[in-house]
C-alpha cells in the first residue's frame, strides 16, 4: 500500500510539471507565433507562426516616405489585415527624426486616426474594417532628401501592444480651424517672435499660401494681441505711380486712393464679402524712414486695405538672405513706407531693398487683415493646394451666372488649352470683364506674340476696323475668330483710353477727374481691347516662375490701352512686374494681352475658379 501511494504520488507529481512546461512554453510561442514586425530595414521580419499584415504608401508596397530637401508631402498609407481572424495592429515611425524634419497625421472624414500605443483591431481579410487609411504629412526644410522608415506590429486581438524601444506614435496635425491655429501648429512653419506686437512667419517657402476672392496671398504674421492674421499678394495685381512728385505721404496717396476704391473698377469694391473676412479699421504704420529697422509709430493711417511696410518684408526673410525669403517672387513692388518726400522704399526682382521716386509706376500687392475667427476649412497651405477659407470655398457652382464671381478667378476660354483668362471685373454692369493670364503665344513657333500697338508714329487711337492699327485690328478680327467662332460669349462694349502722365492719378486712365464723376471722350467701342495702366490683373503673374528660379522666362513687355502722351503707350514690364518709368513708341513691338467682356447670360459649366481648376463656361 506504501508503495503503490508512493508511485501514485510521484507519477502525479510528473505529470503536473509537465503539464506546467508545456503552458510555459505553450505561452511563449503563442506570443512568438503572433508578432510581427517590420524593421527600419525594409524587411518584414516575421519571428514565426502566421498572422502577417500589408502596408502600402501610395498604393506601393513600401514602408518609407521620402521627401525632397525644403519641401512637404502628404502620403496616403493603407495598413490592412490579410489574416483569417481578427489581430491587432500598431503603426508607428522608427528612429529619432533630424533636426528640421516633421511628420503627423491629418484627422480627415475620408482617414483613419492612427492608433494608440496599445494597437487597434482590424477585421478579418476581405471584410469591412479590415483596413484602415491615414493622410500622413512630412515636412522636410534641410537641404537633403530624407527618408523616414515605418514600422507595424500585429498580435492577437485580445493582446495589448507595446512600441518597439526605437518607435514613435504620430502626432495630430491641424489642418482646419482658424487661421492662426492652423498656421501656428503647421509642421513647415518657422516663426520670429522677436516683436512683440507681431509674429512672423519666416523661411524660404513655408506653407502659408491662402486663396481667398480669386487671389493667392501669403500669410506674413499674425497680430499677437488678437491672432488675426496678415496676408499679402503673391503676385502684383497691377502697377501705378505711388503718387505726385514730392508728396510720398501714403494718406491721400494714389496708392491710398487705388487698394481702397469702392467703386466698380477699385480693388477693396471686388474683394469678396470684405467686412465679413477683413478688418475694416487695421492701423498701418506709413512712417517714414530711411532704416529697414522697426519704424515708430509717428505716422498711422486707418483703412481696410494697405501695403506691408519695409520692416515687415525684412522680417519675412529673417534667418535667411533675402534671395531666399518666400515674398521674394521675381518682380518690383512698392511697400508702404516712404524713404524721403520724393522717394518711396520697395522691394527689388532679387528680394532686396531699395527705394525709388513715388512717380515711377511698380507692382502693387496689397495687403489685408484677416479677422481672427475666420476658419481654414480645406487646403494644404501649399502653392498648389492653399488653404480655402470658410465663405470662400464654394461647392458645384455649375449653372452659376459668371457675371457673380470675383476678380482674380481663373476661366478657361479661347483656343489655346494652355492658356487660362481671369476675371478683372464687372465694369460693365451684368458683364464679366476677363483677360489673357499670360501674353500670347504665336502658335507656330511657341514664342511670345509680339505686336505693333500702331504702324505710324504718333496714331495712339484703337481702331478695330484698320488694318494700320494692327494690335485693334489683329484682336477683333482673326484673334476673336479663333478663340469665340460663333462670336456669341463676346459682348462689344466701351474701351477707355484717357492719358495718364508720370506720376498722375490712375483714375484718369479712365475718368476725366479723380472723382470719378465723368469718363473720359477718348474712347472706342469693340468687342476686343487691353487693359488700362491701373487696372485689376494689369500686372504680372507666373508664367515662367519657378519656386527654385524666379527669374526665368521673364522678359516679356505687353501693352496697356493707356498714352503717356500723344506718341506714347504705357506698357507692363514682365521682367520687373510693373509698367515702365518710359513709356514706349506705338510703333514698337511688344506683347498682348487681351481683355473682353462676356455677355450676361453665360453662366459656369463646371470647375472651382482656381489656376488648377478653372471655370468652364456656356451660355445660359
Amino acid at each position: 500500500m506504501k508503495k503503490l501511494l508512493s508511485f501514485s504520488f510521484s507519477k502525479i507529481y510528473i505529470i503536473v510539471m509537465i503539464l506546467i512546461s508545456l503552458l510555459v512554453v505553450g505561452g511563449y510561442f503563442s506570443y512568438a507565433m503572433f508578432t510581427v514586425s517590420k524593421e527600419r530595414s525594409n524587411a518584414i521580419s516575421i519571428v514565426t507562426g502566421n498572422l502577417t499584415y500589408e502596408l502600402k504608401v501610395d498604393e506601393e508596397d513600401i514602408n518609407t516616405l521620402t521627401v525632397k530637401a525644403n519641401s512637404r508631402q502628404d502620403f496616403i498609407v493603407v495598413l490592412t489585415n490579410p489574416n483569417n481572424r481578427i489581430a491587432r495592429f500598431n503603426f508607428y515611425y522608427l528612429d529619432s527624426l533630424p533636426e528640421g524634419v516633421d511628420i503627423g497625421y491629418i484627422e480627415d472624414d475620408d482617414y483613419n486616426i492612427p492608433p494608440s500605443e496599445v494597437g487597434v483591431n482590424l477585421e478579418k481579410v476581405n471584410t469591412s474594417g479590415s483596413s484602415n487609411k491615414y493622410r500622413i504629412r512630412v515636412a522636410n526644410i534641410t537641404d537633403n532628401e530624407v527618408t523616414i522608415n515605418l514600422g507595424v506590429s500585429v498580435g492577437l486581438d485580445y493582446n495589448d501592444l507595446s512600441l518597439p524601444s526605437n518607435g514613435h506614435l504620430l502626432r495630430k496635425i491641424k489642418s482646419t480651424g482658424i487661421v492662426s491655429e492652423v498656421l501656428e501648429d503647421d509642421i513647415m512653419s518657422r516663426s520670429n517672435y522677436t516683436d512683440s506686437e507681431q509674429t512672423f512667419i519666416t523661411g524660404s517657402n513655408p506653407y502659408n499660401y491662402i486663396w481667398y476672392s480669386g487671389k493667392l496671398w501669403r500669410v506674413v504674421s499674425f497680430d499677437t494681441t488678437d491672432n488675426s492674421a496678415k496676408l499679402v499678394t503673391e503676385w502684383g495685381i497691377s502697377s501705378i505711380p505711388y503718387n505726385s512728385w514730392a508728396n510720398s505721404k501714403f494718406d491721400g496717396s494714389h496708392m491710398e486712393m487705388w487698394l481702397n476704391d469702392t467703386t466698380v473698377d477699385g480693388f477693396l469694391y471686388n474683394l469678396r464679402d470684405y467686412e465679413k473676412f477683413i478688418k475694416t479699421d487695421t492701423k498701418w504704420n506709413a512712417t517714414m524712414t530711411t532704416s529697414t529697422a522697426k519704424p515708430a509709430k509717428t505716422t498711422m493711417v486707418e483703412n481696410p486695405v494697405g501695403l506691408l511696410n519695409i520692416y515687415e518684408y525684412t522680417m519675412s526673410y529673417s534667418g535667411t538672405t533675402y534671395s531666399e525669403g518666400y515674398l521674394n517672387n521675381g518682380q518690383w513692388a512698392w511697400t508702404l513706407t516712404p524713404y524721403s518726400s520724393e522717394n518711396g522704399w520697395l522691394i527689388k526682382y532679387d528680394g532686396s531693398s531699395d527705394n525709388q521716386w513715388i512717380t515711377r509706376n511698380y507692382a502693387i500687392r496689397p495687403s489685408i487683415v484677416l479677422k481672427a475667427d475666420i476658419n481654414i476649412v480645406d487646403g494644404s497651405g501649399s502653392y498648389d493646394d492653399p488653404y480655402r477659407l470658410e465663405g470662400d470655398n464654394d461647392k458645384d457652382l455649375n449653372g452659376v451666372r459668371l457675371n457673380t464671381r470675383y476678380s482674380g478667378e481663373y476661366i478657361r476660354f479661347g483656343m489655346d488649352p494652355n492658356n487660362l483668362y481671369r476675371i478683372v471685373s464687372h465694369e460693365v454692369t451684368n458683364l464679366t470683364k476677363i483677360t489673357s493670364t499670360e501674353p500670347l503665344i504665336d502658335a507656330t513657333n511657341q514664342i511670345f506674340f509680339l505686336r505693333r500697338f500702331n504702324s505710324t508714329a504718333g496714331r495712339i487711337h484703337f481702331n478695330p476696323t484698320d488694318s494700320s492699327y494692327e494690335i485693334a485690328y489683329y484682336l477683333n478680327s482673326i484673334y476673336l475668330q479663333e478663340s469665340d467662332p460663333s462670336s456669341n460669349l463676346v459682348e462689344s462694349s466701351v474701351w477707355y483710353l484717357g492719358t495718364t502722365s508720370d506720376g498722375s492719378n490712375y483714375r484718369l486712365a479712365k475718368y476725366t477727374n479723380t472723382n470719378a464723376s465723368t469718363t473720359t471722350s477718348t474712347k472706342v467701342t469693340a468687342k476686343v481691347g487691353l487693359l488700362r495702366l491701373g487696372e485689376l490683373m494689369a500686372g504680372q503673374f507666373e508664367r515662367g516662375i519657378t519656386r527654385d528660379n524666379k527669374e526665368t522666362d521673364l522678359t516679356v513687355m505687353y501693352w496697356t490701352l493707356t498714352p503717356s502722351n500723344s506718341s506714347l503707350i504705357w506698357y507692363i514690364d514682365y521682367r520687373n512686374g510693373g509698367s515702365s518709368s518710359t513709356a514706349f513708341n506705338v510703333t514698337s513691338s511688344l506683347g498682348v494681352k487681351p481683355s473682353l467682356n462676356l455677355k450676361s447670360n453665360v453662366i459656369i459649366t463646371g470647375g472651382d475658379g482656381t489656376k488648377n481648376n478653372p471655370f468652364t463656361i456656356a451660355l445660359e
